[in-house]
């Protein structure tokens, strides 16, 4: 487990049991806003998507974008590697020849999320031969009930079992520990870019998954798959805004200015619980006062969303009761079209000495911290995009 503190050598987060909850990461101390709380490396890594698929050529290797004339996989000319190197590396590992010629031979399979799956069981495979003590790792992550996956496992069991070897039992195991552990990495943000980014890739990171969520969380994680140096997959934790000694640490599982009914369908789903947190129990009355409205129109909702957003602007500073919490969405969820990140403090000198500066986990801006709102920003709103 790689802990980097700053400017204090100790661990800033350490692992507990809560009760209904489980394992959980709390704060050690006082945490300071943009504090590096945990930089983890992952597992295992596969693609989300082709790179046929892709808006821009990536590597199936390190994932990062192909700037140059890419290099095809001489079994699958779909699938391309940014050099010799990473093809090389391929190769002697997730990408075998084997590997090729059994996707090649699977039949056309439409749905992404089924695709994807294909891409783990494989990634999955290659581990268990190259690094037991990874797989068993991997096998040893809180996967919650397998049952709900016991329909897909059987499907894919049918096509992969001659390749992997994985039980039907195993299977189902390793795609509910994907379902809850597995972490999105984003095709990097480019400023002519319109509409949501592509997950590039996803990787499972052992240490970072103790996170439980919060749908106003005190941490977020950052990736920066187009970096130069080793650790581009790596994944960083940093903290919001100050995090008392003893807090649980938390992260949000999905973009915070999802809604109410959204959120608590997609935890119900995929992690098999329904969220308590301060805010949805808040919210949860909102739910109740408008189930009588669920007819609306589409246009007539977004009209209720855009109303809705303006008001916790306007009441984000006057002690509103009706949303405690509108002070989180003003001043760390970016504002940036097409964007709903969640924006942290860049991390403080070796000194202590805050940035000024808070960053969005998903575009990239940049801007000054005492800049939020729209009107106070010295650049008019756009901000500065951070190089990855």
């Amino acid at each position: 487990m790689t802990v980097v503190a700053s400017p204090s050598p100790e661990p800033l987060v350490r692992l507990a049991d809560i009760p209904g909850r489980g394992r959980a990461f709390l704060a050690s101390r006082h945490i300071k806003p943009g504090e590096i709380l945990l930089s983890d490396s992952p597992l295992l890594l596969y693609p989300a998507a082709s790179a046929g698929e892709a808006s821009s050529p990536f590597c199936s290797h390190c994932f990062r974008s192909v700037r140059s004339t890419p290099t095809p996989c001489p079994f699958c000319p779909s699938v391309v590697f940014c050099s010799t190197r990473c093809l090389s590396g391929a190769l002697s590992s997730c990408h075998s020849p084997s590997i090729c010629r059994a996707l090649a031979a699977l039949p056309p399979l439409p749905d992404p999320e089924l695709r994807a799956q294909v891409q783990f069981l494989l990634a999955a495979s290659s581990l268990s031969s190259t690094s037991p003590a990874n797989f068993h790792r991997l096998l040893s992550l809180d996967g919650g009930d397998a049952t709900p996956a016991q329909h897909e496992a059987i499907f894919l069991h049918s096509l992969l079992s001659p390749l992997t070897g994985f039980s039907l039992q195993v299977t189902a195991t390793l795609i509910a520990k994907d379902r809850r552990n597995a972490f999105g990495l984003m095709e990097p943000f480019r400023a002519q870019d319109s509409g949501e980014r592509r997950v590039r890739a996803y990787g499972i990171y052992p240490n970072a998954s103790f996170f439980n969520h919060d749908c106003l969380p005190n941490a977020c994680r950052f990736d920066y798959l187009d970096r130069d140096g080793d650790g581009n997959t790596d994944i960083m934790v940093r903290a919001i805004h100050d995090i008392p000694e003893g807090r649980e640490v938390c992260l949000s599982y999905f973009p915070t200015n999802w809604g109410y009914k959204e959120r608590q369908q997609r935890l119900m789903e995929d992690y098999g619980f329904q969220c308590i947190c301060d805010r949805c129990e808040v919210e949860k009355n909102w739910k109740d006062e408008d189930e009588d409205e669920e007819d609306m129109e589409e246009e007539d909702e977004d009209e209720r969303l855009e109303e809705m957003d303006e008001e916790i602007v306007e009441n984000a500073g006057d002690g509103n009761d009706e949303f405690p919490h509108a002070y989180f969405f003003v001043r760390y969820v970016c504002d940036q079209d097409n964007c709903g990140g969640t924006m942290a403090p860049l991390p403080p000198s070796p000194q202590g000495s805050p940035s000024g500066l808070i960053e969005c986990n998903v575009c990239g801006r940049l801007r000054k911290e005492d800049g939020f709102g729209g009107d106070d920003d010295d650049d008019d709103g756009d901000g500065i995009m951070l190089d990855q």
